[in-house]
């Protein structure tokens, strides 16, 4: 009989693209993972991976035999989602995937919330920006507090339920003593200085889209995806930034936040969680708690009326 955690094994391998980085994310080394692959592979009596340049790729064997443990380790899920629905209690563990961007205004709140109404549970919260649904399908992560642009295609594997929590327009930043309240056209920031995401971060290509469509292609000139170093640049007056708006602490001094009048840029942000046919009361408590969260984060970081 094949040995399920083998089967995960496999799967993890061929996501990760390697054996050692199969085993870094199994917590494992990488001789225990190829011992285990082996074993698998003498269960079935056929090579199950061959080597890809620096990588390892699946073979015919491989792939359809990966596409049965989809399957099999699916059914597993369901099941254990069925018996936690049955019983009807939050679990003691769970495991939350978030943006930084997120952690003030959403991260943080919910999980007080969860630590007042669900003692028992256990949050563990890893803060990336990367790969956030792929470790989901993967089952490294319980849930996943995620964003995608308007105007930007959506890449939701199959398999993961999404559920929207707050639409969050991104707001030009300024310096204090810079410009005023009202709302900016986009074209404005042509003859900006401009720091701003890299174009191959979600935010980047969310920025590079809407100038474009606003008529120009912009030329930042600073490039990073770390908000406080944007925010940092733009109290010494040295640049302009485009930062989503749950980010912002409006109490924040040395910033000047106005909306972006005429082509918005916004991100839904969105928690989301493996397919189940029956709703986990963990990961449902964590849903709603950060779904509380966004709705208050979203009404105490939007701006008094007189600066819109």
């Amino acid at each position: 009989m094949l040995d399920v955690r083998r089967l995960y094994m496999l799967k993890t391998v061929a996501a990760r693209g390697s054996i050692t980085a199969a085993a870094h994310s199994l917590s494992l080394t990488a001789g225990a993972v190829s011992q285990q692959l082996a074993a698998l592979r003498a269960d079935v009596g056929v090579d199950l991976l061959r080597p890809d340049g620096r990588t390892v790729a699946l073979t015919e064997a491989g792939r359809v035999l990966l596409e049965h443990a989809d399957r099999i380790l699916r059914a597993m899920e369901e099941a254990e989602s069925a018996i936690a629905a049955v019983k009807g209690t939050v679990g003691a563990t769970a495991t939350l995937a978030a943006l930084p961007s997120t952690v003030a205004r959403i991260v943080a709140p919910a999980l007080t919330a969860l630590a007042v109404r669900h003692p028992q549970l256990t949050v563990t919260c890893s803060l990336t920006d990367q790969a956030q649904l792929r470790e989901l399908a993967l089952g490294t992560v319980d849930v996943v507090l995620g964003q995608r642009y308007h105007h930007t295609p959506d890449a939701t594997p199959g398999g993961i339920d999404v559920s929207p929590l707050l639409d969050d327009p991104l707001l030009v930043v300024t310096a204090a003593d810079r410009g005023d309240d009202r709302p900016v056209a986009l074209r404005e920031l042509a003859a900006h200085d401009l720091a701003v995401p890299p174009p191959t971060t979600e935010c980047g290509q969310a920025v590079l889209q809407g100038c474009r469509r606003a008529g120009f292609t912009p030329v930042p000139r600073y490039l990073t995806a770390d908000i406080a170093a944007q925010l940092t640049l733009v109290r010494a007056g040295l640049a302009t930034a485009l930062v989503p708006r749950t980010a912002l602490d409006p109490d924040a001094s040395g910033i000047r936040t106005a909306p972006i009048a005429d082509h918005p840029i916004r991100r839904v942000l969105f928690a989301a969680t493996r397919h189940t046919g029956n709703a986990n009361p963990t990961t449902t408590a964590v849903i709603a708690a950060l779904r509380t969260a966004a709705q208050d984060g979203g009404r105490a970081a939007c701006p008094p009326p007189d600066r819109v």
